[in-house]
């Protein structure tokens, strides 16, 4: 399902926002925004909005219980954030872990409803 497909790659770029955050404070560096964060957030900004209508279309044809369309919505806005903010060591840590977590428990839920199936829909 390509829904799980883009739900997985999303998870793995929450844990390289979160490696590439610890790096760039390690290095303490500013990166080259032309050729550094604005082509890695336009790829990534191409598959969250690819997979937030995914989720959209599913939800709405599967009706699963306890996933929202506002919880796709605010991953999604969350994600586009920490995925730019991943690269400048000033990004406050406390808000970019926690927008982290959120993102990751929304995508958990998102594969969890995919693997259950019909036998939790509505």
């Amino acid at each position: 399902m390509e829904l799980r497909i883009y739900t997985e790659q999303l998870q793995n770029e929450c844990q390289d926002a979160l490696d590439r955050f610890w790096e760039m404070r390690r290095l303490d560096k500013e990166p080259d925004f032309f050729n550094e964060v604005k082509p890695h957030a336009d790829r990534l900004h191409a598959a969250i909005k690819e997979w937030q209508q995914l989720a959209h279309l599913w939800i709405k044809e599967n009706r699963p219980k306890n996933l929202y369309v506002q919880q796709i919505d605010h991953a999604a806005d969350a994600m586009e954030q920490f995925v730019v903010q991943s690269f400048y060591k000033g990004t406050s840590k406390k808000r970019f872990i926690q927008s982290i977590q959120s993102v990751q428990y929304t995508l958990s839920i998102v594969i969890k409803k995919i693997e259950e199936g019909d036998s939790d829909v509505k």
